[in-house]
């Protein structure tokens, strides 16, 4: 399921919040209609730019915590073996000078 139409509703339904994003323009001051409905497809194509561009980076973000998540999970299972492996050796005598 593709959010996309129904955030590209939300951002257009509210130009004066869409106006921070740089490269979106003011397409309502357009007159004629052809010009208008270019003014915002060429919004849309921005937004689905920025928006597939933000997921690729969240992405990345959660592949990379995931190996690290992964990698201390490993480390930790090793040292709970070596922990029981240190209970179960017998205590050794301390050493006489």
């Amino acid at each position: 399921m593709k959010p996309y139409p129904l955030l590209l509703l939300a951002l257009l339904a509210a130009p004066a919040a869409a106006q921070d994003i740089r490269g979106l323009e003011h397409c309502m001051a357009e007159k004629q209609i052809e010009r208008r409905t270019g003014c915002l497809q060429a919004n849309v194509e921005l937004l689905q730019q920025l928006l597939t561009k933000q997921t690729r980076a969240a992405d990345d973000r959660l592949k990379a915590a995931t190996a690290e998540i992964d990698a201390l999970k490993a480390r930790l299972t090793k040292l709970e073996a070596d922990l029981a492996q240190l209970k179960a050796k017998p205590a050794e005598p301390p050493a006489k000078k």
